[in-house]
């Protein structure tokens, strides 16, 4: 697999899961980070596809712009709406959950922001892991904090959190430091939602190996730098040398798993992961 073929593709409508769901209205409001690009934006899609109301929130106001035309041009049942903002802040933080609550029933957080740096623990620069932690796994927990008494309002008064975790929350990988320890703590922030949520408010995150995303495709040379090795390399031998899968999943692939979490479907799924990884934490040769 050359670096052309992990490319971020674009979402087509049909390969959006519908999923029959009472829940799945207009009036319910599906909350997404990262809403600019990548998985974020295929999940603001999926939830859009599935009916309901999205408030898609990014520090990047282009990406969410794109994001609303790619819903427009798909002609999708749920209409996304761009909340501009900065996850490390917050105001902002606060800003969006009352914007989002403008549009309706906020009864469906997507925490899926991220960001990556490529660095040795000795030379991993502390300003950058403090804004890794403010995306990643602080913000997702105020978010949650604001969402919920939106959950409890809701027509049945119950909601859920979906967290953006990721194979480096079970095992992980060397110069990824300020990654790791924030997918490991989504994983608590995970099963302390469900620990008080008497089944009303869930909470599940996904776990998946490495995704075509521009998170992923902006890593490769850093990553290839940091290893002395080239860049095809870094996706053969270590994006996929471990999985059984030989292929990376896409960004929709993921959002799917998002709503299927949120739906029905999903209501025994409370504190768990879904780790869709190729097979990558689970065999070895």
């Amino acid at each position: 697999m050359s670096q052309d073929q992990v490319t971020p593709p674009t979402v087509t409508a049909e390969e959006i899961h519908r999923i029959d769901d009472d829940a799945f209205t207009d009036r319910n409001v599906c909350l997404v980070t990262g809403a600019g690009s990548g998985i974020g934006r295929a999940t603001a899609l999926a939830a859009a596809g599935n009916g309901l109301t999205v408030a898609a929130t990014d520090i990047d106001e282009d990406g969410l712009a794109g994001t609303v035309d790619r819903g427009e041009e798909l002609g999708l049942e749920g209409e996304i709406t761009s909340i501009v903002g900065d996850l490390t802040e917050d105001d902002d933080l606060e800003r969006i959950v009352d914007e989002a609550a403008e549009l309706g029933d906020v009864k469906y957080l997507a925490n899926v922001a991220g960001m990556q740096h490529i660095d040795s623990i000795e030379n991993f620069p502390m300003e950058t892991y403090d804004t890794m932690h403010r995306i990643m796994l602080r913000a997702p927990l105020y978010l949650s904090k604001l969402c919920i008494p939106h959950f409890r309002e809701t027509e049945d008064g119950r909601g859920c959190v979906g967290n953006m975790g990721s194979v480096h929350g079970h095992y992980v990988t060397s110069d990824k430091v300020g990654y790791n320890v924030s997918k490991f703590g989504l994983r608590g922030l995970t099963q302390s939602i469900a620990a008080e949520g008497e089944g009303e408010i869930r909470a599940y995150s996904i776990s998946t190996g490495y995704v075509k995303t521009p998170l992923v495709t902006d890593q490769l040379e850093d990553t290839a730098e940091q290893r002395g090795i080239s860049v095809d390399e870094v996706i053969e031998d270590v994006m996929l040398g471990q999985s059984r899968v030989k292929e990376m999943m896409e960004p929709i692939d993921v959002a799917n798993l998002f709503l299927l979490g949120f739906s029905d479907l999903g209501r025994h799924l409370d504190g768990g992961d879904l780790l869709f990884d190729g097979g990558m934490t689970l065999t070895y040769e």
